[in-house]
């Protein structure tokens, strides 16, 4: 492990703060912690494998229950409704008073989740354990991010997106997990994945006795802001515009999360299975891109990744409600390399123009994220119910042109960078 790195709080209520006031080249002396990383990164993925496979078994509990797409939707909203509504929160209180043990207390909600989802055979019990779920990734997201930060060796968004390709490809492992064993063993296989759940809980435990000690209660000194930072209002300008982004590529990987298995089932006539797959391949290549992206943030800029990602994925989502099966796989695989690529350097953009608010930052990213895509489900369920999930396609190809409004995002100063 690193040596331990102060992190300041001032009496008797102040934020947790990282240690930004070093520059850059003092700040990677050390290098990053690469044991957290990997640990922070790898529970990332158990967690996000856990959420996923709520998505993944939407067809079973369609069929079972006899669910229209708006019932479907507001299961998506239940879970990350609950992880949108405390995220912000936590990275608040977090800020204040950093809790070591939390990550492994909120994961013990998730294992208590999937269990009760394996098992409800009504359709509030199962809004409730979607719930269950959302609030352990509500606990999970804001501090896991301040300690992938804090354990970056200035490599802030190497470290970011590291921690994000665990959460990407444990996302794209849930429907290849539920075509291999939620399809032919049924709803009550879903209590199986809790021993990940028991899993992530012990290797948070072991991050958080690694934590605590790298916390002092120190009063800081005064840090003067550099000449060239944004003014206040461009700031809160930029922040706006940070969640417009997250709101077009959020909203467009939610579709096809939620609804692109009924979407090739219905214009293909694949089996769920095969539909599952082919979800499978998106959502690795948004894995791939959100490693890619973090990395590239730091050494051509961060804003140029932004414009890149996001617009760069437009004439792709254009062109995928008119492609064939094959065409539709491959076009999937740019759209997912290319938009998720983006997330790392929007939340590092964030966090560096609010300094020494990460976890409310992070929460407030995050829960962005999911408030977007909760939301967005439950309306693109009722549009699929009221016209087609072919129209919801050509409706959501249009959002990447969001990107647009990068144009009004601030130069950083060089030694943010």
């Amino acid at each position: 492990m690193n040596k331990p790195v102060i992190v300041s709080e001032e009496a008797p209520v102040a934020p947790v703060t990282l240690p930004e006031a070093k520059s850059p080249r003092a700040a990677g002396a050390a290098g990053p912690a690469y044991i957290v990383l990997a640990g922070i990164s790898f529970s990332h993925f158990l967690n996000d494998t856990m959420q996923s496979l709520i998505a993944s078994v939407y067809p079973i509990l369609k069929e079972n229950y006899a669910l229209d797409f708006a019932q479907i939707g507001l299961i998506t909203l239940a879970f990350q409704f609950t992880a949108s509504l405390l995220q912000p929160v936590v990275g608040h209180f977090t800020d204040k008073k950093a809790q070591p043990f939390s990550l492994a207390i909120g994961m013990a909600f998730t294992f208590f989740g999937l269990l009760l989802l394996s098992v409800a055979q009504q359709y509030a019990i199962i809004l409730v354990a979607a719930s269950l779920v959302g609030f352990g990734s509500a606990v999970f997201h804001p501090e896991s991010a301040r300690i992938a930060r804090l354990a970056s060796g200035g490599r802030f968004g190497f470290a970011q997106s590291v921690f994000q390709v665990g959460g990407s490809l444990g996302t794209s492992m849930g429907p290849l997990l539920a075509a291999l064993i939620v399809v032919p063993f049924g709803q009550p296989s879903i209590a199986w994945f809790s021993t990940i759940a028991f899993l992530a809980i012990v290797i948070l435990w072991r991050i958080g006795q690694w934590y605590k000690p790298q916390i002092t209660t120190r009063r800081p000194a005064p840090v003067d802001p550099h000449p060239e930072a944004p003014s206040p209002r461009r700031v809160v300008i930029a922040l706006a515009v940070l969640v417009a982004l997250l709101f077009s590529k959020q909203l467009y990987v939610s579709s096809l999360s939620s609804y692109y298995i009924f979407y090739l089932i219905d214009r293909f006539g694949v089996s769920t299975q095969a539909a599952q797959i082919y979800l499978f391949i998106f959502l690795a290549a948004n894995a791939v891109g959100a490693f890619l992206g973090g990395p590239l943030g730091d050494r051509f800029g961060r804003k140029i990744v932004i414009w890149f990602s996001i617009l760069g994925a437009l004439p792709f989502t254009l062109a995928l409600p008119f492609a064939g099966l094959h065409a539709s796989a491959v076009l999937t695989v740019f759209i997912g390399l290319i938009i998720s690529s983006t997330t790392s350097s929007i939340i590092v953009f964030a966090q560096e123009l609010v300094p020494h608010r990460f976890g409310m930052i992070s929460g407030v990213f995050f829960g962005v994220a999911f408030g977007i895509g909760g939301l967005g489900a439950a309306v693109l369920g009722k549009l699929a119910d009221h016209t087609s999930i072919a129209f919801v396609y050509q409706v959501c190809a249009f959002l990447p042109a969001i990107g647009l409004l990068a144009v009004f995002l601030p130069k950083m100063p060089r030694a943010v960078h």
